[in-house]
């Protein structure tokens, strides 16, 4: 599920692979982006299907309590903190002074984890799955009539994790020859928030294949104005 923005300093609609290879064919009722859209649809339901049948045996197999006690566990873990992708986006903009888009790549390298983060803590508050139990393994879900706006305890989707992706499909976007070390960093972001026993696996795998749908709707709106 990646696409890209090629170039240093500008937007090459020609080298775009997950919408479309022109802004006009990335609008959503583009023939070619309903097929993007049912792939996506497909292997996300796939992907949360196996995460589900997978997450007892990564509740017992992965638990490391005090991974953020070390430098390389907090490192994974702020990949999913918003104000690393804010100067991440300033760097960029600063980078860029001489492209005609430095401000839209820019933008798009802030909003897209800004609204991945922000779509995670409202599917909370639909889906109010609890985190896990640190003793016993089991879903647990809190009533609509209980806190019906707190997602407090919460932890269906990751918001660590979606950010996280949320940033790094940005990215593969922006510099697609440097995805995979974005997507290296997301996916361990993901499984950190399971060792330290703060998510199931599916929370995280919720949170990927959302991130990615954040991200591809808010990359079609940003290379419709460009073209």
């Amino acid at each position: 599920m990646n696409g890209g923005v090629s170039g240093g300093h500008g937007i090459d609609l020609g080298a775009m692979t997950s919408l479309s290879s022109t802004a006009a064919a990335s609008l959503p009722d583009s023939p070619s982006s309903r097929s993007v859209w049912v792939r996506w649809l497909l292997i996300s339901l796939a992907a949360i299907a196996v995460a589900h049948l997978l997450d007892e045996t990564a509740w017992r197999a992965l638990r490391k309590p005090n991974i953020y006690d070390s430098d390389f566990g907090r490192l994974l873990r702020i990949q999913g903190f918003l104000p690393t992708w804010i100067f991440g986006a300033l760097a960029l903009w600063l980078h860029e002074v001489e492209s005609p888009v430095r401000r839209s790549r820019a933008l798009f390298l802030l909003f897209a984890p800004a609204l991945s983060g922000g779509a995670a803590e409202l599917l909370k508050l639909l889906f109010r799955r609890l985190r896990p139990d640190a003793e016993t393994f089991g879903y647990a879900f809190r009533a609509f009539s209980d806190g019906p706006f707190s997602n407090r305890g919460m932890g269906l989707p990751s918001s660590h994790a979606m950010v996280a992706f949320g940033g790094a499909f940005a990215m593969a976007r922006l510099f697609p020859r440097t995805r995979w070390v974005w997507y290296t960093l997301a996916a361990g972001c993901a499984i950190s928030r399971i060792m330290a026993n703060a998510h199931y696996l599916s929370d995280t795998v919720v949170a990927a294949c959302v991130a990615w749908a954040v991200v591809a709707l808010l990359h079609a709106r940003v290379t419709a104005k460009a073209s």
